[in-house]
């Protein structure tokens, strides 16, 4: 709850100096450390795939933004520090909802515990920059609220049913439409270079998407398998099958 609540406000006070467009550059060095997190606790096993994707994806988001962006080095390290917090918030919501014992599996329950926590771990830095506004704020709060809480529950539903790494992969694609329409609103325009880095991050996320669809069937056969070979009946019907009997 800490690390998701850092994250956020790192973000949110990150756009105080920085552009959309050097935000989301920055912003998607969070793969990299959801790899190393996912690593670290055994989620994820060392793959040259794996490598190849996050390699492809992070190179094709930094050359999209190349030379499009004005640099601040106060709003960059916010956005680095989130992006850190990010890679441990997602490892560790990946371990919680996928542990059964805990019973998390739900978004809901995993809400309902964290949601309180992350808004006592964000209301000192409210207090001191915003509270004075509060009674004007209240609508716009209420509206961002319910924007959260819809992101969230869709996010843990996703973690909890597939990996952080993958929330963070398909995550690529929201960044993407926001640099699309960050060039289009405030003018700036993509070089050769950023069209090329769109179309390597493209393909670092095709290259997942295939990966994952293999392994998925692999595991499906894996299982059939063992379940197969575990059932007794079927194996002496399939003896009596192969001898003709």
């Amino acid at each position: 709850a800490l690390s998701t609540s850092l994250d956020i406000g790192l973000s949110n006070w990150s756009f105080l100096y920085v552009t959309v467009s050097l935000y989301t550059m920055t912003k998607s060095s969070a793969i990299l450390f959801i790899l190393l997190f996912s690593l670290l606790f055994k989620l994820e096993e060392v793959r040259v795939a794996l490598l190849l994707v996050v390699l492809l994806i992070a190179g094709g988001l930094f050359m999209f933004t190349y030379k499009s962006t004005q640099f601040n080095a106060q709003g960059f390290v916010l956005v680095l520090c989130a992006s850190f917090l990010g890679g441990i918030r997602w490892t560790l919501t990946q371990i919680l909802t996928q542990k059964a014992e805990l019973g998390l599996q739900n978004p809901i329950d995993i809400m309902f515990h964290l949601q309180p926590l992350m808004f006592l771990g964000l209301f000192p830095l409210f207090a001191v920059f915003e509270g004075a506004m509060l009674f004007s704020l209240v609508g716009k709060l209420f509206l961002g609220g319910i924007l959260a809480f819809g992101l969230g529950f869709s996010e843990f539903l996703l973690v909890s049913r597939t990996s952080s790494l993958t929330l963070s992969i398909a995550g690529i694609f929201k960044e993407i439409c926001i640099l699309f329409l960050a060039t289009h609103l405030l003018g700036d325009r993509l070089s050769l270079l950023n069209w090329l880095g769109f179309a390597v991050c493209l393909s670092g996320i095709s290259l997942h998407v295939i990966l994952k669809a293999m392994n998925s069937k692999g595991e499906k056969a894996l299982k059939l398998h063992k379940e197969t070979s575990s059932d007794p009946d079927l194996e002496l019907l399939l003896h009596h099958t192969e001898h003709g009997e």
